[in-house]
């Protein structure tokens, strides 16, 4: 299951920041989110919240938070599996 949702969200981080010449599989959920490969800044990170809270009902609510949430794309997936109502 968190396997599914990590790559769930490489698609969609991919689809949310319009990032072009990237592939899933080209997103290593342990690397550097904010400020890595993928060159992530704070503006990418705002449509990044609001992907999560429209898609997953998870809210992202302090700047201490977010650096922990965005520190890798487990980390997010993580927050997300902890956060997110069951269904």
């Amino acid at each position: 299951m968190m396997e599914q949702l990590i790559n769930e969200l490489k698609i969609k981080i991919i689809e949310t920041l319009s990032l072009e010449g990237v592939a899933p599989d080209d997103i290593d959920e342990d690397s550097q989110l904010v400020g890595g490969e993928l060159d992530i800044d704070s503006i990418d990170v705002l449509e990044l919240v609001l992907m999560m809270e429209k898609d997953y009902s998870v809210v992202v609510n302090n700047k201490e938070l977010g650096a922990k949430v965005f520190s890798s794309l487990r980390a997010m997936a993580n927050f997300i599996r902890e956060k997110a109502p069951a269904t």
